[in-house]
C-alpha cells in the first residue's frame, strides 16, 4: 500500500450525477458478466465499452485500467454481500460464529461464480500503487462486512479490531488458496473458524 506521507492521495472526486452513476453501474455489470464467462482474460476494455454502450475513452475516465475495473467490481460484490447480510443476518449467537457463517456464505456465492472470483482476486494481486485507494476500499468493505456480522451493541475493543484485521487477511488468503485449488471449502471453514475465535479473546 502507498505511503501517505510521501504519496498523498488526490482530493476526492466530486459525486457522480445520476446519469454517471447509471453508466458506471452498466460498466461494472458488463465487467462482471464477462468475467463470469471467461475469467480475468475475458475482460477486455474495448469489449466492456462496446457491451455497456460507452465510448472507450469514457470507460478509461471511469476506470484507468482493467485492474482498476475489476477491483471496483470486487467492491461492488462486497456491497452486494453487505446488502444480503442486512436482509438475512446470521443466526448464530456468538460473534465469531456469526462472522464465520457470513464469510462462508460469501464463499458459497463465489463458488457459483468461480471465474468472476478468479478475475477479481487476480486484479487485487496485480494491483500496484496506482490502485491503492481502490484496494484500500476493498479492505474497508471487508472489515465492515465482518463487524456488521458481529452485531455488537458497543464499539469494538482494540483486541477485537486487531482480530478483525486478522480475519480479513485470512479471508483474502483463503480466497487465493481456494481459487488455486490448494484448499477445499472445508479447509477454508477451518481457517476462518480458527481466526474468528480471536473475537472471543
Amino acid at each position: 500500500m502507498s505511503d501517505l506521507t510521501t504519496n498523498p492521495r488526490p482530493p476526492a472526486a466530486p459525486p457522480l450525477t445520476e446519469r454517471q452513476e447509471a453508466r458506471r453501474r452498466r460498466i461494472l455489470h458488463t465487467a462482471a458478466q464477462l468475467a463470469s464467462r471467461g475469467g480475468f482474460d475475458a475482460v477486455q476494455m474495448r469489449e466492456v465499452a462496446e457491451s455497456s454502450g460507452v465510448a472507450l475513452g469514457t470507460l478509461y475516465r471511469y476506470f484507468p485500467s482493467k485492474v482498476h475495473l475489476l477491483v471496483a467490481t470486487m467492491q461492488d460484490q462486497l456491497q452486494l454481500m453487505q446488502s444480503q447480510l442486512r436482509k438475512h443476518p446470521p443466526s448464530a449467537t456468538d460473534p465469531g460464529a456469526r462472522v464465520t457463517e457470513t464469510l462462508m456464505g460469501t464463499f458459497r456465492g463465489l463458488q457459483r461464480e468461480p471465474q468472476l472470483a478468479e478475475a477479481m482476486v487476480r486484479a487485487l494481486t496485480f494491483a500496484d500503487r496506482s490502485v491503492s485507494a481502490e484496494v484500500d476500499q476493498v479492505s474497508r468493505l471487508t472489515a465492515v462486512l465482518i463487524t456488521e456480522a458481529m452485531a455488537l451493541d458497543h464499539p469494538l475493543s482494540r483486541d477485537q479490531l486487531a482480530a478483525v484485521r486478522v480475519i480479513e487477511h485470512t479471508w483474502h488468503s483463503a480466497l487465493v488458496t481456494w481459487l488455486s485449488g490448494r484448499a477445499s471449502i472445508a479447509q477454508v471453514r477451518i481457517d476462518l473458524e480458527t481466526a474468528c475465535k480471536l473475537l472471543a479473546e
